[in-house]
């Protein structure tokens, strides 16, 4: 018998997994867990369990009624979770907050591995997870890091990618910030305690051409995806623009460089905005889209990078007049713990 990995992802950015076996009902496998999903009848009459299945394969059987579910809405992607059964991994939406469900956030504990400064731009951050079973998460996604001694916690997301004992963080070095002070004399083995996985920005299924847009530290998800491809030996065209202020903020270059002998139909290139620099291509990532990379929007764009750079995009579709097929963003900021996606 085999068994499938759900991630439910609530409104409020909170990521569930659960196993589901594949003569099991999705809503079955979620009570199984202590996950209270939305229904009220579950025999596929009343449409309360209604969710959206963003990615995965699966069957409804035809025990429910059109009114509880049109054929145009599950055409759409929308399933009853009380009718659906998986035979593959899923992500499904779930229009409600996790606490809603009487669920929550998972915690789960690391210790420090490696820490690499790289120039004055940014740290990596490398940790061993403790106990058996790696952190599941969608490539893409972040989790909060509780800073030893401050009582604070920061946001970073995932630049490994799922399923890995040994999980990393590309951190921005901040002068006198809390996590980049504590980085500074953390020691190997120094325990941290994580929240998550978090947020709706993660990698959808690959069915067109990908643009990839990375702002400084905002690269970090992007290499998780980047693997997660490259896992699944991904056929699409995938293309990253990487865009930094200084010389010295470009990171992990050989990192990307890997990617593109490893992936044949993944391209990048990198961006300085300092007018004084000697980099082949200065100023913005907008100034380096190419039209054929829109490809008349049948693309889907990803965009991870502070608040300005994802407005300025936003702002350069709007006046191209170029919609892409979907567009997904994070807004992140130094210092602030919450994460801004769409």
């Amino acid at each position: 018998m085999a068994s499938y990995r759900i991630a439910l992802n609530f409104e409020d950015g909170v990521t569930r997994f659960v196993e589901c076996r594949d003569d099991e009902k999705v809503l079955d496998a979620a009570f199984r867990n202590k996950i209270n999903l939305p229904m009220d009848c579950s025999d596929g009459v009343c449409g309360t369990c209604k969710c959206r299945a963003e990615s995965g394969a699966y069957d409804l059987g035809d025990d429910f009624i059109d009114d509880a579910l049109t054929a145009d809405e599950a055409q759409s992607g929308l399933v009853l979770t009380c009718q659906m059964k998986p035979s593959s991994d899923c992500v499904i939406a779930v229009p409600t907050t996790s606490a809603a469900c009487k669920t929550g956030q998972q915690k789960f504990a690391a210790t420090v591995a490696r820490v690499t400064p790289h120039n004055d731009a940014a740290i990596v951050l490398e940790l061993d997870i403790e106990g058996a079973a790696a952190p599941a998460f969608l490539p893409g996604q972040y989790v909060n890091i509780d800073v030893p001694g401050s009582g604070q916690s920061r946001s970073y997301s995932f630049s490994s990618a799922p399923g890995e004992q040994r999980i990393c963080f590309l951190i921005k070095k901040i002068p006198g910030g809390v996590m980049s002070t504590w980085l500074e004399r953390a020691e190997v083995g120094a325990k941290l305690n994580l929240t998550g996985p978090l947020g709706s920005f993660y990698l959808r299924e690959v069915h067109r051409p990908l643009l990839f847009l990375a702002g400084g530290t905002g690269l970090a998800p992007f290499l998780s995806m980047l693997e997660q491809l490259a896992r699944t030996n991904a056929e699409q065209k995938v293309h990253l623009i990487y865009g930094v202020t200084r010389d010295l903020d470009l990171v992990l270059v050989d990192e990307i460089e890997a990617y593109a002998k490893l992936l044949p139909n993944f391209t990048y290139a990198t961006v300085v905005a300092d007018a004084a620099s000697s980099h082949p291509r200065k100023g913005w990532v907008t100034q380096h889209m190419p039209e054929e990379l829109l490809n008349g929007g049948h693309v889907d764009v990803y965009l991870c990078g502070p608040p300005p750079m994802v407005d300025a995009v936003r702002k350069h579709f709007d006046e191209s007049g170029i919609t892409p097929n979907s567009f997904h963003y994070e807004k992140f900021t130094p210092n602030v713990v919450a994460k801004e996606a769409a």
